[in-house]
């Protein structure tokens, strides 16, 4: 795929793809995975420790739904979601085995979905993406207000999707490629530069509801997207230290990804009571959370 099957609308002024040598930041990837590792075998010998007849994790009742990046699939977000569920977050997981769908097909399936957890939770979701189920969870908070009540976005670059590394352009023009000779399920070239990206890209800019909180996470060590493409300014920017691919894995984000949660928690329960205190309490949840 060149630059101009890529519509150049992907890449508005002011914005510009990570540099080649970018890339290897991503190697950082190896102790950020080693850290989780380190960090569940920890908890592990914490839960052997407790008593069995010990208190029970308190749920909060809010449905998180998680949505993976490009090519990837929901297992690539079980480090979050182990840390959402030790935290008492009802976690879902989006049903996708890859994430290399048409983003209007893939979009309209996770709206599905957000239905039906909404229907049985009988309350709204808060949606967490990394990279593109960011961008996905952004334009469904702007359709449907109505299901969602916070996200938290992950390297996503909801301001210049084109803003991304040059390999990440050659895995999606393979997508299209094959696409093309009829196998189903994949991205096809009006993805990346026809009216289903630029109606998906326009969504993006779309104003958020007020009533949706949003968070947005980055990283200047992030290797495959341009660090500014993912700070949207009506978002709460929150800066983590990890790789493009480290914030699925590293639990110092799952700990900011939870933080992010209850402070969406509190700001709800703060517009709801009309109260201060309510805000107040819930942020004292926040810091524990966090700690």
């Amino acid at each position: 795929m060149n630059e101009t099957t890529m519509g150049a609308f992907l890449l508005p002024e002011g914005f510009r793809r990570p540099a080649a040598v970018a890339m290897l930041r991503e190697g950082l990837v190896v102790g950020e995975a080693g850290r989780s590792v380190v960090h569940s075998l920890a908890e592990r010998r914490a839960r052997r420790r407790r008593p069995y007849a010990g208190p029970a994790v308190q749920r909060h009742g809010d449905p998180v739904l998680l949505v993976p990046g490009f090519f990837a699939g929901d297992y690539s977000l079980r480090t979050i979601a182990a840390h959402l569920r030790s935290q008492g977050w009802r976690t879902y997981r989006a049903h996708i085995l890859a994430n290399v769908d048409c983003t209007l097909s893939a979009a309209a399936l996770l709206e599905s979905r957000i239905e039906r957890i909404v229907e049985r939770r009988e309350q709204k979701v808060q949606i967490v993406g990394h990279s593109l189920g960011g961008m996905l969870a952004r334009g469904i908070a702007v359709r449907r207000p109505d299901l969602v009540s916070g996200i938290v976005t992950m390297g996503s670059p909801m301001m210049a999707p084109g803003a991304h590394h040059r390999a990440l352009t050659a895995g999606a023009a393979a997508l299209v490629a094959l696409n093309r000779v009829g196998v189903p399920g994949l991205m096809a070239s009006d993805c990346v530069g026809g009216d289903c990206a630029r109606q998906s890209f326009e969504e993006s800019r779309l104003p958020v509801p007020g009533d949706v909180a949003f968070t947005a996470l980055w990283s200047r060590n992030d290797g495959i997207v341009w660090p500014w493409a993912c700070i949207d300014p009506q978002a709460d920017a929150v800066e983590v230290r990890a790789s493009h691919l480290g914030m699925a894995v590293d639990p110092r984000v799952a700990r900011e990804v939870s933080s992010a949660l209850t402070r969406h928690r509190a700001r709800r329960a703060g517009v709801e009571s009309g109260t201060v205190t309510a805000l107040g309490s819930a942020l004292e949840v926040d810091r524990g959370v966090g700690a």
